[in-house]
């Protein structure tokens, strides 16, 4: 895990080298294969593979009660340590505009769940737009998700309660 003020640092470094950043965020609560196919897709756009973790408020305001099942330090780190990620950083809102606009990655990825036409609203477009970045849509893994993982442990358990 890096801090912003030394991110930002390495990210004029990386300009100055010529090196494409790329970055994508979410919560990463319960990695799933879903969560690794699409930081290998991300990495494969460009040098360098930013990824953003929802701090533990903005997860839960975006998940819902009881999550996030991890805590965002330990979520964090079990992202710092997948090759295809070369730094990761916690950040606040429950969306990125705000550091997209300081990072300034050259392309920004979401899931193809976000893609246009049909895809869901992605109010950060402005702020990427607004200092010449590019969106790439990743591959979506329709049966991987965290909220469906979590469902199954639930049953699982609920199973085992019973059996």
């Amino acid at each position: 895990m890096i801090d912003w003020k030394s991110l930002l640092g390495l990210r004029e470094r990386w300009r100055s080298d010529g090196l494409t950043v790329v970055w994508t965020n979410g919560c990463f609560d319960l990695l799933h294969i879903g969560h690794i196919r699409s930081f290998e897709a991300a990495k494969r756009l460009g040098d360098v593979l930013v990824v953003g973790v929802n701090d533990d408020a903005s997860a839960r305001s975006l998940k819902g009660p009881g999550r996030p099942f991890t805590p965002a330090p330990e979520r964090a780190e079990i992202v710092a340590a997948l090759a295809s990620v070369d730094h990761v950083v916690v950040f606040g809102e429950l969306t990125p505009e705000r550091v997209l606009k300081a990072l300034k990655p050259d392309i920004h990825t979401k899931g193809a769940d976000y893609a246009p036409p049909d895809g869901k609203p992605l109010p950060e477009r402005g702020a990427v737009e607004s200092y010449g970045g590019r969106i790439e849509f990743l591959p979506f893994v329709e049966e991987a998700s965290t909220t469906s993982l979590a469902e199954r442990i639930h049953a699982a358990m609920e199973r085992s309660l019973i059996g």
